[in-house]
């Protein structure tokens, strides 16, 4: 199959995993749809409420989506992943439901270590085989609007919220009114409470394809092989 873009995300694993996926619509280990969770108080349908992020499945962005660069093709950038995951850890994060930046999404309460070291990693050591933003994928991140870190992200990095200014998050909505928003987690939060009351194992990463039909579709999971750190 041939992909447009590729990107790496942590695709979160179990009930947790089916659950958002339910919730999007768009199982992106199966490349399938699935049936939508019935949920009470929502302020709109869940088709209305998810449209945008539906078809990338549920995830948090690692590595953004881009081109591969002339030259390279899939079996490089997947030897790649596999060397930088061989060395990385496992670890968890302990998850909150949060109404900001207009979006409802799980964010972790802190950022370990060890997931800012998987970030840099797969961002730094992998950028070589990205190819450089067209024009208009520069265009479509509004350079002029971001703050000027961002803005030098985006023309080192392919993306602007990296490294420094990387947050990881598991996006649940569309960009929404702050009253849409309260409301969507107000609904989401009974639901999602039993599913984040312990933390949440990372201990994969996943590349995907974006197929014709513009969905994100798993390739491979890539199992982080390093030490654990005691705690």
């Amino acid at each position: 199959m041939t992909f447009t873009r590729l990107a790496i995300y942590h695709m979160p694993e179990g009930d947790l995993g089916e659950f958002g996926s339910a919730w999007l619509g768009w199982d992106a280990r199966r490349a399938a749809t699935v049936p939508r969770p019935q949920i009470d108080n929502l302020p709109a349908s869940p088709q209305e409420l998810t449209s945008t992020p539906m078809r990338y499945g549920f995830h948090a962005t690692l590595k953004a989506p881009f081109r591969l660069a002339a030259g390279h093709d899939l079996d490089d950038l997947m030897r790649q992943i596999e060397l930088v995951c061989d060395h990385l850890a496992p670890f968890t994060l302990d998850l909150e439901l949060r109404a900001d930046w207009s979006f409802v999404a799980l964010r972790p309460r802190n950022r370990p270590a060890e997931l800012m070291a998987l970030e840099q990693a797969l961002v730094t050591r992998l950028d070589h085989l990205r190819a450089p933003l067209s024009p208009q994928e520069r265009d479509r991140r509004n350079p002029d609007k971001l703050p000027e870190r961002a803005r030098m992200h985006l023309e080192h990095w392919g993306y602007p919220f990296v490294l420094d200014l990387f947050n990881y998050h598991l996006t649940l909505s569309n960009s929404l009114s702050p009253e849409t928003e309260e409301q969507l987690r107000e609904a989401l939060a009974p639901v999602i409470a039993p599913l984040i009351a312990e933390p949440m194992p990372v201990r994969s990463v996943a590349l995907l394809g974006e197929d014709k039909s513009r969905h994100m579709r798993v390739i491979r999971e890539f199992p982080l092989l390093g030490r654990e750190t005691a705690q």
